[in-house]
């Protein structure tokens, strides 16, 4: 968690298939993915939205490691310094992990740096602090949407000295290279997997998992993008079938192979 530094329309339904040879495994994988009749549940990219924005130090390694979206080292896992921590109202339970944000500077012209833009993304929680009140401190008590930014990506707006600056954010899709990447833990029958770098929406709001020998069987969500199911599923190759909250569907079919093991992670199809 984030503590901030203080300083009718029309329907569509189109449906594709596509085929992959795998090399490694000598087996095909097929891709379903699903466009509902139904439009995005996020604001359109055009719709600016207020809030405020403080940012951590380079040497406060919060946002690194860990956080509440479970991507662990956000580097690593190729979401870069571009990310930030959400506070309550924004963060929805953790829902909001991986959606992508344009955010700029506004309203003051001797910090704002003009002209200027960032996206991140959201990989974490900025804590309230009910210590304080929500206009005396408590940056990220609700009902104030908040944005915690490291250091390097504030400063790409704004001056530093600036501290709580005023910003403007909107949704916009998220760009990703490669698949959707699962990583699968546990023990036994407990299956955790998490779920990265997703394109689009970015965004989780369901997803199912299929072993050969199974239907489809719903996961429910941990903590952030953390998926889990009590399944007896080892010894069987892996699908996915994941849905944004924009809801549109996916399907990775045997995503993981038959020898799968517990902190393996696998690439599926992308939106």
């Amino acid at each position: 968690m984030l503590i901030p530094w203080m300083a009718s329309p029309r329907k569509h339904k189109i449906s594709f298939m596509v085929t992959e040879a795998d090399a490694s495994s000598r087996r095909a994988r097929v891709f379903f993915a699903h466009y509902p009749n139904s439009i995005s549940s996020y604001p359109s990219s055009t719709e600016w939205r207020s809030a405020r924005a403080t940012y951590y130090a380079p040497a406060d390694p919060r946002d690194a490691i860990g956080g509440a979206c479970g991507y662990g080292d956000v580097e690593k896992a190729g979401y870069g310094k571009a990310t930030a921590g959400l506070s309550t109202v924004l963060f929805q339970k953790g829902q909001i992990c991986g959606a992508c944000f344009e955010v700029r500077c506004v309203e003051d012209l001797q910090w704002c740096i003009p002209g200027t833009s960032i996206i991140v993304t959201a990989t974490n929680f900025c804590a309230p602090n009910y210590g304080f009140p929500a206009d005396g401190g408590g940056k990220c008590n609700p009902p104030n949407p908040h944005f915690v930014l490291p250091i390097e990506i504030f400063e790409k707006i704004a001056i530093w000295k600036a501290s709580n600056m005023p910003i403007q954010y909107r949704r916009i899709k998220c760009r990703k290279e490669g698949g959707i990447r699962f990583t699968i833990d546990g023990a036994g029958i407990f299956l955790s997997v998490l779920i990265s770098n997703v394109a689009g929406a970015g965004d989780l709001a369901a997803v199912k998992i299929k072993g050969s020998r199974t239907g489809w069987l719903p996961m429910n969500r941990n903590w952030g993008q953390n998926w889990h199911i009590n399944a007896d599923i080892k010894n069987q190759p892996l699908s996915f079938e994941v849905t944004s909250s924009d809801g549109l569907t996916v399907t990775s079919y045997n995503v993981a192979p038959k020898d799968w093991n517990f902190g393996q992670s696998f690439e599926g199809k992308q939106f």
